[in-house]
């Protein structure tokens, strides 16, 4: 199978960095996880919007995403592949891509999964940013994730001013929320279908934009087809809550109708289907990592350390770490 000359490069970097821990080792240093802050709203009718079912759309809708997938772990290192994928949906015609990368990372688990998450929103963002040069006013960049950017901890904000600027509808959606609360602090999203007054429907705002902690859209709460019972948290950029909010996101629900989604729309769908990478895929840059190692000759050592960390694997039958792994995606 043919490289591309990006996974050389990484190849390369990977083999230089773990030739530098065998060499060197590391420093432990302490690292303060930034989660999300809770939000307890009570839910209010008076936010609710009816949204129009739409059959047909005539916008542009772009969705990315990016998985990543552990080739090789122990308990100071992790090789990870991550795979962001786009879909970009006009007139029902799906043009598609990907790119994949490999990196290592040095560190604990839980710096490296801290990590990790920062590396899938850069090259989202950066994916995104790219395919803005294709879309005019008025057409959509789905975001699978909420709305923070900067501060090392979210989307680029080069993406949310460069949409801003060409007035595209950028909006993020996440698969779960679970910091969203009722004042009892019980799941706001089903609290708020509970007191849904149509099928169809926003919820906004939960919580208003806040610039100065990186939340850079309005938390609101949408529910897209009415056959799905599912609902959805998406982040409106500030930039667009002087509009008519319910017109901006009507023409979502003709593409939220396919049962494939679950009311989820379909480009973010899309997006998310093409993420995957194949476990033969998975397996041959295992074993280009692995003979790049031992062409290195540091191989032997890093073997030792993976053993020291795979016994529960290996009581399972498990050989490769992302056989069990959960998928992540953002």
């Amino acid at each position: 199978m043919p490289m591309a000359e990006g996974i050389i490069n990484d190849l390369s970097e990977v083999v230089k960095t773990l030739a530098r821990y065998v060499e060197n080792g590391f420093t432990i240093q302490s690292l303060e996880q930034k989660r999300e802050s809770l939000v307890l709203s009570k839910p209010d009718a008076s936010k609710f919007t009816p949204l129009k079912r739409l059959d047909s759309y005539s916008e542009k809708l772009v969705a990315v995403d990016c998985s990543t997938r552990t080739l090789k772990r122990a308990h100071n290192w992790g090789i990870f592949m991550l795979r962001t994928a786009h879909a970009l949906v006009e007139n029902r015609e799906v043009d598609w891509g990907y790119k994949e990368k490999l990196t290592v990372l040095i560190g604990p688990s839980y710096v490296r999964c801290n990590t990790l998450r920062n590396l899938r929103l850069e090259v989202e963002s950066e994916a995104a940013l790219d395919l803005s040069e294709r879309l005019d006013s008025n057409d959509y960049i789905l975001l699978d994730g909420a709305s923070y950017f900067g501060e090392k901890k979210g989307f680029q904000v080069s993406l949310y001013e460069k949409c801003k600027k060409k007035d595209v509808y950028l909006l993020a959606f996440s698969k779960q929320s679970p910091t969203l609360h009722d004042e009892y602090g019980r799941d706001f999203q089903a609290a708020v279908q509970l007191i849904a007054p149509r099928s169809l429907w926003v919820y906004h705002p939960v919580r208003k934009a806040n610039l100065n902690e990186h939340l850079y859209g309005d938390i609101s709460i949408v529910k897209l087809c009415e056959e799905s019972p599912r609902v959805f948290r998406c982040d409106i950029m500030k930039y667009l809550t002087d509009r008519k909010i319910a017109k901006m996101l009507s023409p979502l629900t003709a593409v939220s109708k396919d049962p494939r989604c679950l009311g989820y729309p379909v480009p973010l769908w899309l997006a998310h289907e093409f993420s995957t990478t194949s476990d033969s895929k998975l397996l041959y840059y295992h074993e280009l990592v692995e003979a790049s190692l031992k062409e290195a000759g540091i191989y032997d050592k890093l073997s030792r350390e993976e053993l020291a960390c795979n016994f529960a694997d290996e009581l399972h039958s498990i050989r490769y770490p992302f056989e069990r792994e959960v998928i992540e995606y953002v």
